[in-house]
């Protein structure tokens, strides 16, 4: 039951550390295995998809659609995988950056947990399932938030914790209209009983409420104003891994939902994912250039990046697929190495906000150079990562005529170039306001910035084995065909 150990290692991991509560050299070594392992089942599943195509295995041993299914394709496989990458560098960062109050306060137990709500949700065939998951990561994920305390986690935690309770309430009001309207809940059984059948009130209805539940989890306009309030308030080592990880999972479940349960194409829904992609873009350039502090800025560029994601998803064409396929997954490690150079950032400098920070070219260059490299690829600088989702967005938006929509890409890119570009200035070249210490890096942090940034370096320069890969996603997205079958059986 391969498919099934991305949930129960973490599991297994924070029950250990729960039992482990009183060592925190205990909890740190346990999470850096589970890691591990989870880092080595994650490549294998992704290699098993590589070689013969998305596979299923039931629980309990009851066929599809009637059990619980666990579903391997090249997109939950690769984020999947991704999860592991990042839950290892967050990780390890996190040695000398999450305080001894935070860990005994849950930060392992929680974090296991949040890391099986994720494979849960990328894994899960069924769509009362992903429900679920989401639940888990709701609960982590709040209480990752709150441990680190204070007055601006707790108001984050609340706004947060607020907007997802409504969007649990939208998510399980979609699947009982879903479940009502055709007696299924496999998405693979879904997308064979609703053909035909997309202009029904009841299914519109479903739809609306879903594009709203997972609009939030991924910061989609208008219901984006919890992240700005919320990333920046926990350990850098868990805002690291919800700007990685926690918005992706909204955007995994609108890729995977509608195109393989709902269909898109010249409806409400697509118009409706249309208007919501374009407002989020422009929402989260034009908030990145009113921020103070690096981590306030990439908030915001997070949003703007999601925009970006669900605009391919939304214009649904094969190249438009790709182009989201690839940000998708590019941009897990981008934002993972940011938020972690943010955090090296605030130590030499001794502070987060603009005005007190500068000096740090003069005084850690190599360290500039680090931050540089990702910095470029969120700007979407050629020849990084970030540039070559942006230039197939260009490409699919020329491709169909829709000219404002180019523009609009290359405007949002610009802006946050400039948001980018401040951040470098306030952090890097303008002068120290004050004399402080020498502050050094420990090895670790070293360690992580350089494997990331190499990543994201790599990911650039070499683009075409990498896009080729998401080239593949995308069309097992637009022709689930091979999915469907790997569920429900039958011919590929």
């Amino acid at each position: 039951m391969l498919l099934f150990w991305p949930l129960v290692i973490p599991f297994l991991i924070a029950v250990a550390c729960l039992l482990c509560h009183r060592s925190g050299a205990a909890q740190r070594g346990l999470s850096l295995l589970g890691a591990l392992v989870l880092l080595a089942v994650a490549a294998r599943i992704l290699a098993r998809v590589i070689v013969s195509g998305p596979f299923a295995e039931q629980a309990g041993g009851w066929a599809a659609p009637f059990g619980i299914t666990m579903v391997a394709d090249g997109l939950s496989a690769t984020m999947v995988l991704l999860v592991g990458i990042v839950a290892v560098v967050t990780t390890v960062f996190g040695f000398t950056d999450v305080t001894k109050a935070e860990t005994r306060a849950g930060h392992h137990p929680l974090t296991n947990a949040l890391l099986a709500g994720l494979c849960g949700a990328f894994l899960t065939g069924d769509i009362f399932n992903m429900y679920v998951w989401f639940e888990v990561m709701l609960i982590s994920s709040f209480g990752l938030l709150v441990i680190g305390g204070g007055p601006a986690a707790l108001d984050g935690a609340m706004k947060y914790a607020g907007l997802n309770l409504i969007a649990t309430v939208a998510f399980i009001s979609g699947v009982g209209l879903l479940y009502g309207t055709t007696g299924a809940l496999n998405m693979a059984d879904l997308h064979q009983r609703l053909q035909g059948r997309g202009g029904e009130t009841a299914i519109l209805v479903s739809a609306a409420f879903l594009i709203f539940a997972f609009g939030s989890k991924a910061a989609l306009f208008p219901a984006f104003f919890w992240l700005p309030a919320s990333y920046h308030t926990p350990s850098f080592t868990s805002s690291a891994l919800f700007a990685a990880l926690l918005t992706k999972v909204g955007v995994y479940s609108l890729i995977r939902v509608f195109t393989l349960v709902f269909p898109i194409e010249d409806t409400a829904i697509q118009t409706t994912l249309l208007w919501g992609a374009a407002l989020t873009m422009i929402v989260g350039a034009f908030g990145a250039l009113a921020q103070d502090s690096p981590r306030r800025v990439l908030n915001f560029t997070i949003i703007s990046s999601i925009g970006y994601m669900i605009l391919g998803l939304a214009l649904h064409t094969p190249l438009a697929m790709l182009g989201a396929v690839y940000s998708l997954f590019q941009d897990v490690i981008v934002k993972a190495n940011l938020y972690l150079a943010a955090g090296a950032a605030a130590r030499l400098a001794g502070a987060e906000s603009f005005g007190r920070t500068g000096g740090l070219w003069r005084a850690h260059p190599w360290f500039a150079a680090l931050f540089l490299l990702p910095a470029l690829s969120l700007a979407g600088v050629p020849p990084f990562a970030g540039f070559w989702g942006k230039l197939i967005l260009v490409r699919a938006t020329l491709e169909i005529g829709a000219g404002a929509l180019t523009a609009l890409i290359l405007v949002v890119g610009l802006l946050t170039l400039f948001a980018i570009a401040r951040v470098w200035s306030e952090l890097f070249w303008k002068p120290a306001r004050e004399a402080s210490s020498p502050t050094r890096l420990p090895a670790t942090v070293w360690a992580i910035l350089l494997l990331l940034a190499g990543l994201v370096t790599w990911i650039g320069l070499e683009a075409g084995p990498f896009i080729d890969a998401a080239a593949g996603v995308a069309a097992g997205l637009v022709d689930p065909a091979a999915y469907i079958a790997a569920v429900l059986g039958g011919p590929r």
